[in-house]
């Protein structure tokens, strides 16, 4: 399983923003913008505090596990692999929906700000892009609890499924 990376969350924010604001202005030109709903933000938080929990919670039973105290329930890996998982989707998401409600947001701030309903828009979706950046941290700091340290064979770069370098040329 490949690890986070902030590049690509980066990226994939970037492009949804560009494109939610090249749609929302082409959207305006036709008619009304769709409204930001409340509940983006809150939905968005909840899932970050969903997955900050469970890496407090896998933390400090590895760390009780690993100090070996009496009664330490130990992390199950099919468990703490299901974790990384949705901490990993719950990111990519994440980042294509606050790129989204980003672009929306700079669009509103551009043109828009001057009708009251349009500054709720834009705070909703600037909420909304708040929690999403929570979001990525929270799985970030998640698939970092749930790391396991490196094996001497892997670090020493001789591991089981490779051949040392003189080695390769006689094949």
């Amino acid at each position: 399983m490949r690890t986070l990376r902030i590049r690509q969350l980066a990226g994939i924010f970037v492009i949804a923003g560009v494109l939610a604001w090249g749609g929302a202005r082409l959207w305006d030109t036709v008619g009304t913008l769709p409204g930001v709903p409340v509940a983006a933000p809150i939905v968005l938080t909840l899932i970050a505090a969903v997955l900050f929990a469970t890496a407090l919670n896998i933390r400090s039973r590895l760390r009780a596990q690993r100090e070996r105290r009496p009664g330490a329930k130990g992390v199950d890996p099919l468990a703490a692999a299901r974790a990384v998982v949705f901490g990993q989707a719950s990111a990519l998401v994440a980042a294509l929906v606050s790129g989204l409600y980003g672009g929306a947001c700079v669009f509103l701030i551009m043109y828009k700000l001057d009708m009251d309903p349009r500054r709720t828009q834009a705070v909703y979706a600037g909420l909304s892009v708040l929690a999403g950046i929570a979001v990525v941290a929270a799985a970030v700091f998640l698939e970092r609890v749930c790391r396991l340290p490196e094996d001497d064979d892997r670090s020493s770069g001789t591991g089981a499924g490779r051949q040392p370098q003189r080695e390769r040329g006689r094949r």
